[in-house]
């Protein structure tokens, strides 16, 4: 369950709100006249997390050795 404080109380308590998130390990949301805006999570070294919000984005890799095309190049601006 996630946390929410103002951006007001979240400035003037930063230090407290901090030690909090790391020794509870629940989420703190900071809201902007009553919107979230910010997400505090505590830190976690899991290699295998990050690679699950990848997992399918890749749609077709055939030829990884194959020059990028100036079509590729240009969708990027």
């Amino acid at each position: 369950m996630e946390h929410l404080i103002s951006k007001s109380s979240f400035k003037a308590k930063a230090l407290e709100y901090f030690r909090e998130v790391e020794s509870s390990g629940k989420e703190l949301v900071i809201t902007d006249h009553g919107k979230p805006v910010l997400k505090i999570v505590p830190y976690s070294h899991d290699a295998a997390e990050a690679l699950r919000s990848l997992r399918g984005s890749v749609l077709r890799y055939t030829d990884p050795l194959e020059p990028v095309g100036l079509e590729d190049w240009e969708s990027l601006r």
